[in-house]
C-alpha cells in the first residue's frame, strides 16, 4: 500500500500543471533548464534561500576588521615581504580593548589579518620564521591570534580570520608546495583557537620573492575549511559571501542576494553536495545590476550569494599617525550604515590598532558616538501599536511583533501585489522606513512605495526596489497618523517580516 501511494505521488508530481509539479525544494542554488520559461526562472529565483551559515552571517549586520602587522610599523599599506620581524613590537597590545570597544559599538564578529601580503604571521606558525616568534614583542613568545581568541570568548564575540593567499616572503610561493604550506597555515588557525566563524580571502595575486605568481588551489582550501570549521562562512573570494565591489562602505540601491552562476550546471555539482557546498560562482559581481529579471533570465543557474560591504574607519587599512585627524565622523559612519546594512548587506568596518597595539582614542570616540546616534534613531518604532488594514493577505500582526521569523504574506503565490495601511496610535513625525523580508523564504520584493495621508490624499514619502534582509530608506520628514506601504512588484508572494517608522537622531 505504501509503495502504491509513493508511486501515485510520483506520478502527480510529474503531471504538468499539478500543484506537486509547481513545488520546488528550497536551497541556496538552483539549475536553470533550457526549457524553462521566464515565469519558471522567476519562480525558481523566488525560492532560492540562504544556507544556515549564510543566514546566520546576514543577521550579524556589523563585523569588524583588525588590520595589524609590520605595515603598522613601517607606515605603509602594502609591505614587501622583506621587513625585519624585529620592527613588530606593540608593547601595550590589548586585544580585550579591541573587542570591548567593538562589542560596545554593536559588532557581532571581528576578523584579524593573521597574515597580510607581506607574509608576516601574527601567530607563532611552524611554517615560517617570518612571524611574531622572531619579533621582540613578548620576547618572541607572543601570539596575537590567541590573545584575540581569548578576548572574544570573554566578551561573547564571534571570531574570524583573514589569511592572505599572496605571500611576498615565502620562498615556495609560485610552486605547488605553497598550496601545501597554505593548507598547513589554515590548519593551525582553524584547530588551535576554538570556533572560527568566518574565513576571509581576497584575490590579490602578485609575484613572490622568486618572481613567480601562484595558482591558488581555492577549491582545496574551501574543502579543508569545511572539514575543520564547517560552520565558518568563507568570504569574499569564497562560496558563501561576495565582495560588494568597492571599499567605500556603500552598497547598491538594488542589492539582490540571488545572482546568476553561469558556471553552475549539472556537471559542476555532479550531485556531490560537498562540492556544491564549496562552490564559488563565477561572473561579473561588480556591476550596478546583478540580479534583476533581465540579468537572471539567461542564466544557467542561480545562487544565494550575498554582499559584504567593506570600508575602513580611516583612509587607510593599517594605522598611520597622519590619519588621526581623518577618522570618519559618526555622521559619516551613520550614512555608511544606512547604505550597507540598510541595503541588504553586512558592513565590515576596519578598525586598525596603532603601534601601541590599541584602538586609537579618536577611533573609539567616533565609534561610541556612532552607536549613540543609531540607538537614538532606532530605539522606538513609531509604528508600534498601529492598527493594520490589509487590501489582502494574512498574518498582519507579524509586521509589528518584533520577531524576524514571523512574516506577513499574501493569500497565494500568485498575489504579488500587497497594500498595508497603518493607522498610528497618534500623529508622529518620521523620516526613516525600515523593511525586512523573511529571507529564509527567499528574496522577492522588487518594487515598493511608502505613502502618507495628508488629510485629503495619499502622497509619496519614499520608494525603493529591493528589500532583502534589511532595507532602510531616509526621506524628508513627514508628519502623519496614517501611512501605507504598497508592494508593487514581487517574485511570487512577498514575505515581509517587519516594518518600522523612525525619526533620525541629531
Amino acid at each position: 500500500m505504501n509503495k502504491l501511494l509513493f508511486t501515485l505521488a510520483a506520478i502527480l508530481w510529474l503531471l504538468p500543471g499539478s500543484t506537486f509539479a509547481q513545488k520546488q525544494k528550497q536551497q541556496n542554488y538552483v539549475l536553470i533548464q533550457a526549457s524553462d520559461t521566464e515565469a519558471d526562472i522567476i519562480r525558481k529565483a523566488a525560492n532560492v534561500v540562504p544556507s544556515p551559515r549564510q543566514l546566520k552571517w546576514q543577521q550579524l549586520e556589523l563585523t569588524a576588521f583588525f588590520h595589524l602587522g609590520v605595515n603598522s610599523f613601517t607606515n605603509r599599506e602594502w609591505g614587501t615581504g622583506k621587513e625585519d620581524p624585529k620592527i613588530f613590537n606593540p608593547t601595550n597590545l590589548d586585544a580585550r580593548q579591541w573587542v570591548r570597544e567593538a562589542k560596545a559599538a554593536g559588532f557581532k564578529l571581528v576578523i584579524l589579518t593573521a597574515k597580510h601580503h607581506d607574509g608576516f604571521c601574527l601567530w607563532p606558525t611552524a611554517t615560517t620564521d617570518h612571524s611574531v616568534k622572531s619579533s621582540p614583542w613578548k620576547n618572541g613568545q607572543g601570539d596575537v591570534m590567541r590573545e584575540l581568541a581569548e578576548a572574544c570568548r570573554e566578551y561573547g564575540m564571534g571570531l574570524g580570520v583573514y589569511l592572505s593567499p599572496w605571500d611576498m616572503n615565502s620562498p615556495v610561493y609560485g610552486t605547488e608546495a605553497y598550496n601545501d604550506l597554505f593548507v598547513a597555515q589554515l590548519t593551525e588557525l582553524l584547530t588551535q583557537y576554538g570556533p572560527i566563524e568566518e574565513v576571509w580571502f581576497d584575490g590579490a595575486n602578485g609575484e613572490g620573492p622568486n618572481g613567480k605568481k601562484q595558482i591558488y588551489d581555492f577549491e582545496r582550501w574551501y574543502q579543508h575549511i569545511r572539514k575543520l570549521q564547517p560552520a565558518a562562512t568563507i568570504a569574499v573570494m569564497g562560496p558563501d559571501v561576495r565582495w560588494v565591489g568597492t571599499e567605500t562602505g556603500y552598497g547598491r540601491e538594488s542589492e539582490w542576494s540571488v545572482v546568476p552562476a553561469n558556471n553552475l550546471d549539472q556537471t559542476a555539482i555532479a550531485g556531490n553536495s560537498q562540492k556544491a557546498d564549496a562552490f564559488k560562482p563565477q561572473g561579473n559581481m561588480k556591476g550596478a545590476d546583478l540580479g534583476s529579471r533581465e540579468k537572471i533570465k539567461g542564466a544557467k543557474g542561480l545562487i544565494w550569494y550575498p554582499a559584504e560591504t567593506d570600508v575602513s574607519i580611516r583612509p587607510g587599512w593599517f594605522y598611520h599617525p597622519a590619519e588621526d585627524n581623518k577618522v570618519k565622523t559618526p555622521e559619516k559612519l551613520l550614512d555608511i550604515y544606512f547604505s550597507s546594512v540598510g541595503r541588504n548587506g553586512v558592513l565590515l568596518l576596519n578598525l586598525p590598532p596603532d603601534t601601541r597595539g590599541l584602538l586609537h582614542e579618536k577611533d573609539v570616540e567616533n565609534l561610541r558616538e556612532w552607536k549613540r546616534l543609531r540607538d537614538a534613531t532606532f530605539q522606538h518604532n513609531l509604528a508600534t501599536g498601529a492598527k493594520i488594514k490589509l487590501a489582502s493577505g494574512k498574518r498582519k500582526k507579524a509586521l509589528l511583533d518584533g520577531k524576524y521569523a514571523t512574516y506577513f504574506t499574501t493569500k497565494s503565490a500568485k498575489d504579488t501585489y500587497a497594500q498595508i495601511e497603518l493607522r498610528l496610535p497618534q500623529e508622529a513625525t518620521f523620516d526613516v522606513l525600515l523593511l525586512q523580508e523573511n529571507i529564509s523564504m527567499g528574496q522577492r520584493i522588487e518594487q515598493f512605495v511608502l505613502e502618507y495621508w495628508d488629510g485629503q490624499t495619499w502622497k509619496k514619502a519614499a520608494e525603493g526596489t529591493t528589500v532583502g534582509y534589511k532595507r532602510l530608506l531616509r526621506f524628508e520628514p513627514v508628519k502623519a497618523s496614517r501611512v501605507r506601504l504598497r508592494i508593487l512588484s514581487s517574485r511570487l508572494n512577498p514575505t515581509l517580516s517587519e516594518i518600522g517608522l523612525f525619526k533620525q537622531a541629531q
